[in-house]
């Protein structure tokens, strides 16, 4: 197992809530992220954020390793939830909102 996908499961683990995203909670650099970091902030969440244009070896790995090939990548307790879309669906439908209120 790589050093990088060590990093990974272990920033899963470590974390509640945690989105791989391009910039930070502040300073989105894509409308995806921002768009998502906008829903979290709006249901009141607590969460850690890695941005993956400062860790390209991430960038590379995590795809591979969650089979999912977009960021950004919302984990809640372990579990990958989606990315842009299905955090956004869920938000509008008010699971998103349940699933983070679990984690509290």
């Amino acid at each position: 197992m790589t050093d990088t996908l060590t990093r990974i499961k272990q920033q899963i683990a470590d974390n509640p809530i945690l989105l791989y995203m391009k910039g930070t909670p502040d300073f989105p650099q894509c409308g995806f992220s921002s768009q998502t970091v906008n829903a979290l902030k709006a249901c009141g969440a607590k969460f850690a954020h890695v941005n993956i244009l400062e860790n390209p070896d991430i960038r590379a790995e995590l795809p591979k390793y969650a089979n999912w090939p977009t960021f950004p990548q919302l984990y809640i307790q372990g579990e990958l939830i989606g990315g842009c879309d299905i955090v956004m669906e869920l938000f509008q439908s008010g699971e998103l909102a349940t699933m983070l209120e679990k984690v509290k």
